[in-house]
Parts: C-alpha cells; structure tokens; sequence
C-alpha cells in the first residue's frame, strides 16, 4: 500500500487569523481540500490519513465528504510539536501497514501538490527506501561574521533544499520514531522526518521538486497561493 500522512496539526498563528490556516478557504475551498486533493487523484495512493488538530477532526470530515475525499481513512489527534505529530500518524498506522508499504508524510499547507513530483518520489522510495522532494538552491548562502558582515560563503552547487512530500518504507519509518523518541534524537525544534532520520545516520535520496510546491506560512502566502491557481502555463513554453 501507499499511504498519505498529510500533517495539519498547527493551529496557524503566524498568519494572524482567527481560524487555522489549513482551514481558510480560497475561493470556496479549504486548503486543506486542495491538498487532499492532490492526493485523492493521484493512482498510487490508496488511502489518506490526516493528522489534525483537536477540536476540527468532524469539521475535517464534513469537508471530506462534501469535497469527496474517499481516500480519507483516519483522522487522529496532533501533538506539541510537528515530530510528535509526525510520531502519532506513524504509530496509528501499526498494525495497519507492512514493513514495505511506502508513508508519502506532507504538510497540510502545501496545496499545490504536483502529480509528478508525487510520482518520483515514490519510485525513489521503491528505489533506495526512501524518497524526498528536493530543488537546487538558486540563491547565495553566506555565513554570518556577525550580525552585520560576512567573509565567508556555502557554495550553493553543493546544497538542495528539501520540502515535502517525504516518502520512506513503513518498516524503516517505525523503527526511526521509535528510536529518536527513545533517544531523544532529532526531535526538537524545527526537525523533521528527514533531518531525523540523517541524525539517526541514514541515507537520504532526492527526488523532483517544484517551485509551487509552497508552503503557507504567512497572510501573504495566502496571496501567493490564489495568484498560482490563477495562473495558466504559456502555450509557447517547453
């Protein structure tokens, strides 16, 4: 099986809102739906499990039905933080899964999910074990002298920045949880599956990104989401 666990346990405070952001609507819909969406078309996916935060699993739910979300399977509780988030998605599905089935982890607020990018990440996880969408990084990376000066710069044919979705072996994706949360590694702070899963010593293999693959963050990335709905590629474009 290929299973989503699309992560929208955040209560959205950076945007200002009085709503979580993965609940506002853009023209008529949530941005959660818009995500689910992606995940709903694409052939591979066979079910959807959503980590969500407490209080709006049956308003989740309603949106599912009337959006027909039919992947939609489990809809369990977040935690303090997105690794205990993560964690709890990952261990509702023991039990459920075998050690092959391959967990694609998204964020809730990243809507413009391409079929593609979902397609090469889980043939790199069919691959290696693993799979994360990544893009070269096209901006130069200084290091901080101090606050006000730098000598001294990140070549940036050396980096890749990596977002979601993340695609890893169910098997290997259990034992990483557990392990981390026993040791305590690589669940602090801004970690995530990946970053864990490096600090727990495993290999990491990339696969295709996008540039609208964003996430929202902020009242402005809300701007920026309706601007790329709009948008329609040029017939003249390879």
């Amino acid at each position: 099986m290929k299973i989503a666990l699309i992560i929208a346990g955040g209560s959205g405070k950076r945007t200002g809102q009085d709503i979580p952001k993965q609940f506002i609507n853009i023209n008529d819909k949530p941005v959660i739906i818009y995500t689910l969406e992606g995940f709903q078309k694409h052939p591979d996916i066979d079910a959807i499990e959503v980590v969500c935060l407490d209080g709006w699993h049956e308003i989740l739910r309603a949106y599912a039905k009337q959006y027909n979300i039919t992947k939609l399977k489990w809809v369990i509780s977040g935690g303090e933080s997105g690794q205990e988030s993560i964690r709890n998605g990952v261990y509702n599905l023991e039990g459920k899964c075998n050690d092959d089935d391959i967990i694609i982890i998204h964020d809730g607020i990243r809507p413009m999910i391409d079929e593609e990018v979902l397609s090469d990440v889980i043939v790199k996880c069919e691959l290696y074990g693993n799979g994360v969408t990544s893009l070269p990084y096209n901006e130069q990376i200084f290091i901080k002298e101090d606050e006000y000066s730098t000598k001294q710069y990140i070549p940036r044919d050396t980096l890749r920045r990596v977002q979601t979705p993340q695609a890893y072996k169910f098997g290997k994706l259990l034992w990483a949880y557990k392990k981390a949360f026993a040791d305590k590694i690589g669940i602090y702070g801004s970690s995530y599956t990946n970053t864990m899963m490096v600090d727990l010593g495993e290999t990491l293999y990339f696969a295709k990104g996008s540039d609208k693959n964003i996430k929202i963050t902020t009242a402005d990335d809300f701007e920026l989401f309706k601007a790329l709905l709009a948008v329609k590629k040029s017939s003249w474009m390879k």
